[in-house]
């Protein structure tokens, strides 16, 4: 399977949201609650709520970051 390039952000919104979104909810989850018979659920729910958020945020936030980093960045490589 091929995406077009023209989805390319879309794409790595969706893929990094799932992504960050899953680790830190399982982490905050398990040390705010713990591994009970409940977790599955509390950290669902906390993913559900979390996920759209995350991936609004990076697809407006990822431009903006990618061009502040490039004025950043040295751009010879040298430190």
């Amino acid at each position: 399977m091929s995406i077009p390039p023209r989805y390319a952000p879309l794409t790595f919104a969706v893929l990094m949201s799932i992504y960050m979104v899953t680790l830190m909810t399982f982490v905050i989850t398990w040390v705010n609650t713990g591994l009970d018979g409940n977790f599955l659920s509390r950290w669902w729910r906390a993913f559900y709520i979390a996920w759209p958020i995350a991936f609004a945020l990076i697809l407006l936030g990822a431009p903006r970051l990618q061009r502040l980093v490039g004025r950043l960045v040295n751009k010879d490589g040298a430190d």
